[in-house]
Formats: structure tokens, sequence, C-alpha cells
């Protein structure tokens, strides 16, 4: 069967699937759970795949899934992903009554995930293709509720913050070529993707300051404030800003998590958490060691202890030219060029860019939303362009990797340059974690 046909029964299979592809989206939306406890959600997309007459692999990673789907021939093998879990934004309208809600879009990154199996599988063109594709539902993008993860470590649930890094440690993704999946994003004007982006990695930081209590009223001299301490510190944090280089895209933003315990006693118990993001690796760890040294400056100005945990974040994202070109000449196919923006910087974050350190990776930006990314006014306006067309173009594209004996795929892995090895990524994971007590 020609190319041309495989990729219009893919079309027609998605199109004809529009309502349960939208009924996903809808789902994991009114359901929003946060990182490593998507029950709900990590059962629904795994009946899902199943539904489509694949075998799911479930409850990897503590609460996600994955079905693979077999070509005609032994080939490369692609990855897409969705991400599972939701955040934490009160004052959104649709949160729920632990303030979690679906403000970063991960609801329709699963929708455009089952799409494309949709596309792929229903259809019945995969039987057309060399390789094999893997479904991925991922928990846990979302880098927070640290002391809940931090317990699960310790319970040996885990050995990772984020879903992607714990499957990358317990080889999932040993045997996968190329990955892909999109990423929501509010778009200037009327544009409808954004492709070729850099994004940034980051450190994450827990930091505990240690004084003494008093009563704040009586005895303020007999104690040591690590609040002022904690106050200190990000003050000396503000005075470092202008020693970080343009080029690093650095962000550090702190926030206290625990600032005392009540007003009568002078805070002895004062907790913070920050990333220290940054567009390069060698940036991070750089602004990360002055990060250090501020806080440490504030705690010795009050005589007070401090105790700094460091801990892997997210590896900055990297693209691979030859898939973003594949990706935009099946855009063409469904929006016109002027609606595409090609290359930028993403100063956020996300655990996507560790695989793009160890094998080819596409990642686009994708409109149909409004409102910024994390906000209470971040909302779907439009489910065609959200999830419906990333669906249609990943699964375009995965034809022309996967076709005519996969040589594209093949070309692509070969001549792409690690820039980890999974070794080398497990290595520098390890040597981040650090615990500084002074």
């Amino acid at each position: 069967m020609s190319k041309d046909k495989l990729k219009s029964r893919v079309i027609n299979a998605i199109d004809e699937n529009k309502k349960r592809i939208i009924g996903v989206a809808d789902a994991i939306y009114t359901h929003p759970e946060l990182g490593y406890k998507e029950i709900y959600s990590g059962r629904l997309i795994a009946d899902q795949l199943a539904s489509l007459g694949l075998k799911v692999e479930r409850d990897i990673a503590v609460t996600g899934c994955m079905a693979r789907a077999y070509g005609m021939n032994e080939g490369p093998s692609i990855a897409v992903l969705g991400e599972l879990d939701a955040m934490i934004c009160k004052d959104h309208p649709d949160a729920s009554n632990d303030g979690c809600v679906h403000a970063c879009g991960h609801s329709n990154q699963i929708a455009a995930m089952m799409g494309t199996a949709i596309g792929l599988v229903a259809s019945g063109i995969i039987e057309q293709l060399d390789g094999t594709v893997s479904f991925f539902a991922v928990p846990s993008e979302e880098y927070i509720e640290l002391e809940y993860r931090s317990e699960l470590i310790k319970e040996g649930r885990i050995k990772y913050y984020g879903g992607k890094q714990e499957l990358i440690y317990k080889g999932y993704f040993d045997d996968i070529d190329i990955s892909m999946m999109m990423h929501s994003i509010n778009l200037p004007g009327s544009k409808k993707a954004l492709i070729g982006a850099n994004g940034n990695g980051f450190v994450g930081k827990r930091v505990r300051f240690i004084g003494k209590e008093s009563h704040a009223g009586a005895a303020p001299d007999e104690g040591i404030n690590a609040l002022n301490a904690a106050m200190l510190a990000m003050n000396n944090i503000n005075a470092q800003r202008e020693t970080f280089p343009e080029r690093q895209k650095i962000r550090v933003h702190p926030i206290i998590t625990k600032g005392g315990d009540i007003v009568n006693i002078v805070p002895a118990d004062v907790r913070m958490e920050t990333y220290v993001r940054g567009r390069t690796i060698d940036g991070i760890l750089n602004a990360n060691q002055k990060v250090n040294n501020a806080l440490r400056a504030g705690a010795l100005a009050v005589g007070a202890n401090i105790e700094i945990i460091d801990m892997p974040g997210y590896m900055p994202l990297l693209n691979n030219i030859q898939l973003d070109s594949i990706f935009k000449e099946n855009l063409l196919k469904l929006m016109p060029e002027n609606d595409i923006i090609e290359g930028g910087d993403f100063p956020g974050s996300t655990d996507f860019g560790d695989l793009t350190h160890i094998m080819p990776g596409l990642h686009p930006f994708i409109g149909g939303v409004a409102g910024g990314l994390h906000t209470r006014g971040f909302k779907n306006i439009d489910s065609e362009i959200a999830y419906i067309i990333p669906a249609k173009a990943m699964a375009l594209t995965i034809v022309d990797l996967l076709y005519n004996g996969a040589q594209t795929a093949y070309d692509i892995a070969l001549s792409f340059e690690q820039a980890m090895t999974k070794e080398d990524y497990l290595c520098f994971m390890n040597n981040i974690s650090k615990v500084l007590h002074e």
C-alpha cells in the first residue's frame, strides 16, 4: 500500500474516533490527580489501550502503563508519550476540592497519544509498517510534593521524582530508538504550533534553616531566628541574579513551605523549596553553586544551621532537526505554514529533556489553549488544535519513519549523537544528589 494511502487511513481513523479522543481528554481533565497518585487516569488509559487489542503493562512506575503495537517486520522502535498528572492551582475555576487541576495541558497530551494510537492501530496500518510503536502513559511530570515522593523513595517504590526518569532507570526505554510527545501552550496571535524550541533543565532543592526557639515577645534575644536566615538567603540569591549569564536563561524561584510554628515563638524550623533552572548542564551547576553559597551565607549571618538537599531535576530539552522537519511537513497537511513558529526558547522544564539526551526526540508545542501554563487562566479553547491535530501529525510522522523498511527511522537513529549514554545519565543523576549540613 502506498504511503499516501496509509496516511489517508490514519486521518480517517482519527476523524471517525474524534468523540472518543475528546472523551478521553474530558475524563482525564475532570479527574485530576497528582504525580504517582494517578490511579483513575492510569487505569482509564490502560483500558483504552487494551480496547484497541493491545497487550497493556499496567502500574509501571507506580501508576503508569505501556502498550506496544507491532509492524509487519522487525525494525526501529518508536515511543509516543503522554503525561497523566495534574498540578496544584487552587484558584483555577476547575480545581478539585484539594486544588488539583490540569492547568498544564497533560490531559491534552494523553488525548493526543491515544489519538495517535487510534490512528495507527484502529486503522490497521501499523501492520503495513516495519518496526514497533510503544504508547506510554507516564506519571509524575510535575516536580511537586517532594516530601511525599521522598517517602516513596525511602520505601523503595521509586528511585527518582520524575516519571520518565523512573522509566529510564527501570529499562523501559532501553529498546526505544526515537521518542515523541507534544505539550500544550498558549501561542501568540493565531499561531497553532511551535517546533524546534529548546527548553531549560533544573536542579531541585529542599532547604531547612535550623535556629533556636524562644519566646518571641519576652526573650527574642535568646533565640536564633531561622526565618530571618531564610529571608537573608533569598536576598542573597537576588544579589546573584546579575551574575547569571543571559545565554543560560537561569531561573531561581524559591518558596517558603514552612515559616515557623506559631507567631509567639522565634522560628526555629523554616523550610524552603526551589529550582535552579538553566539552558545547559554546566550553566545549571554553576548557578546552583552560587545559590548554595547564598543560602549558607543567610544561615551564617544569624548563627543558624542549614541543611541543603540537592535533588536531580530535569535535563534541558534538546531538539532533533530531522524529526522537526518531518513533523512540520505533516503539520502542513493540517494547517497553513504561517500558523507554525520554528525555533525559540521554552524557559520551563520537562523530563522529556532527559530522553532527548539519550535518544532522538520530537517535542512540539501545540496551541488550542488560552492563558498561561500553571495559572488560573489556563483552559482549552479548541479541541481540534489541542489534541486532534497533534495526534494526526504524530501518527503521520510515524508512518514516514517506519514506511518502506523504516529507512528514515534508521537514518535518524544511526546519525544521532548522544549527549549521554544511559549509564552516563544515571551516574550524573546520582552525583547530583547531595546533602549539605552546616
